[in-house]
């Protein structure tokens, strides 16, 4: 009986040792202090994550700004680079060019002393050449010639405008040989000369008639004078009229002075 008591008291108490022994075993609770430190220095590793955080956030941009600016470099060396070889090619090209206008400039200077003396020939031979011909607008054809004399000595007038001038002169005296043409004028550069009119055909013919048309002569190219001659007062008057344009051109009876052997 004795033994079933204690057994039975035995049972009854474990459970209570049982939490105490584990009572016992707990840790004794922070005090408040520590408790205070513990949160505080939480908070500090959170706010240190979230500057940690930030900071790499920050670099993180900067990272991609100098990617971009790295990039855009790249592409700026490239097009740089494209750009410099064109200059190059450019600069190439212009020294070539320049090359050659320096040749140029030397072959102008050494066509400038040749085409001088040219040109002085080709108004020696324009001047006998009206001296010499058909005397048809002697004034104007010689002031002509007069003013291109002058020219020459112009310092402000190119070589090439002299030329084209000279040349633009032949090409006149060339037209007069394929146009017909009356007017009016002196029959010769005496004084008390008579004013007549005047009959171009050509270079082949040259007649007058006095106003009143009682006289009608030619020049005699031969001669070298002017023959009167009635005969051909009546192909005067066509030819008047062809050249002031008044009817058709026709076949015309002139004087035409008979063909020379040319000198050799």
């Amino acid at each position: 009986m004795k033994w079933g008591i204690a057994l039975a008291w035995m049972l009854w108490l474990a459970p209570a040792l049982a939490w105490a022994q584990a009572a016992a075993d707990a840790p004794a609770p922070a005090p408040s202090g520590k408790l205070d430190r513990i949160v505080k220095e939480q908070i500090a590793t959170d706010a240190a994550s979230r500057a940690s955080q930030e900071r790499i956030n920050q670099l993180d941009d900067e990272t991609q700004r100098l990617l971009s600016e790295y990039r855009r470099a790249l592409a700026d060396t490239e097009s740089y680079t494209i750009y410099a070889k064109q200059l190059a090619a450019q600069v190439d090209s212009q020294n070539q060019e320049m090359n050659a206008m320096q040749q140029q400039l030397v072959e102008v200077e050494t066509t400038s002393r040749e085409v001088g003396p040219l040109m002085e020939r080709m108004l020696e031979t324009l001047e006998q050449f009206v001296a010499l011909d058909v005397p048809f607008l002697l004034d104007e054809r010689r002031n002509r010639v007069a003013k291109l004399k002058e020219m020459m000595t112009r310092a402000d007038v190119t070589i090439s405008e002299k030329f084209r001038r000279i040349v633009e002169a032949y090409q006149v005296e060339m037209d007069y040989g394929r146009t017909i043409e009356a007017y009016e004028a002196k029959l010769d550069d005496t004084a008390d000369a008579r004013t007549v009119q005047l009959l171009r055909v050509g270079r082949v013919g040259l007649l007058y008639q006095t106003i009143d048309g009682k006289e009608t002569g030619y020049w005699d190219a031969s001669a070298k004078r002017w023959v009167v001659d009635d005969a051909y007062a009546h192909s005067f008057k066509e030819g008047i009229a062809v050249a002031k344009k008044t009817r058709a051109p026709e076949m015309l009876r002139i004087p035409v002075p008979a063909p020379k052997a040319a000198k050799s």
